[in-house]
């Protein structure tokens, strides 16, 4: 029987099988605000391109907090199921079994710190409105904020017109009223980091935001190496580098994808 790694972000999914080579990739869902349609079409594509026969499952998923709010059972019959948060799946990507900070930068932030079995700490991520510092969706409600106001240098701002929907309405409408609304304001992240060597105002924007992942979060836990995972981490690691530094932490790994940790610490 077969067995499937699944990390599951806000962003994307990815459904590999032992073998470390057959894996496919969905839409990502958050299991506290996805509905259950949504979440039962991509288990439908999944158990039909993956098939059934599989035995054994460790599903990381953002957003699960107590019982899952769905069983893999229905899909696949018989196998051992391992329901665990993405920020236990980071911690054993990024720290394998030994004592570190984790954490996630992508879409959305979260950290923890991890005893090398479990999560022993956790200081709240608060969600892109309430938290979620140095992530790509708080970079672009920051930058988002400043452009509506008049902040952002002309040549930036004509330049963000010509590739995002940037009149008011749009905005508002795409913020306020889109079933993603951490998914749109993460995609203007890229964009703004092929700025960050020509603009001093883009440099500010994403140091300041990772200035607050660092102070706000980071320097709450113990003094242990510090693992990142996560896309927009991974495109901004010469930036954490350089900042983590200045603050005296030590950045162990960071990493695009906790896959490949995962199927280590799985024995794949």
């Amino acid at each position: 029987m077969k067995k499937l790694i699944v990390d599951c972000g806000a962003t994307k999914a990815d459904w590999v099988l032992g073998d470390g080579k057959t894996s496919i990739r969905t839409p990502g869902f958050n299991l506290a605000q996805t509905p259950q349609e949504q979440l039962h079409r991509i288990l439908d594509e999944v158990s039909f391109r993956l098939g059934s026969d599989i035995g054994e499952i460790h599903f990381y998923a953002a957003g699960l907090v107590g019982q899952p709010p769905v069983d893999l059972g229905r899909w696949f019959p018989g196998a051992s199921i391992e329901y665990a948060s993405d920020m236990l799946g980071a911690a054993r990507a990024v720290c394998g079994r030994e004592p570190g900070i984790a954490a996630i930068i992508g879409t959305g932030a979260n950290t923890c710190q991890y005893d090398g079995v479990n999560i022993t700490r956790k200081v709240n991520c608060g969600g892109f409105i309430l938290g979620d510092e140095g992530s790509a969706a708080v970079l672009g409600k920051l930058f988002l904020t400043d452009y509506l106001k008049g902040f952002v240098p002309k040549e930036l701002a004509d330049e963000f017109a010509t590739q995002f929907p940037a009149d008011y309405p749009s905005l508002v409408k795409e913020v306020y009223g889109s079933v993603a609304p951490a998914r749109f304001l993460g995609l203007m992240a890229p964009f703004l980091h092929a700025h960050y060597a020509s603009s001093e105002y883009v440099k500010n924007l994403i140091d300041n935001n990772f200035r607050a992942f660092f102070e706000r979060t980071v320097r709450q836990y113990d003094n242990l190496p510090l693992g990142i995972t996560g896309g927009f981490g991974y495109a901004c690691r010469d930036i954490l580098h350089a900042l983590g530094q200045e603050y005296g932490i030590c950045i162990s790994t960071i990493c695009a994808s906790p896959l490949e940790g995962l199927l280590h610490y799985h024995g794949l």
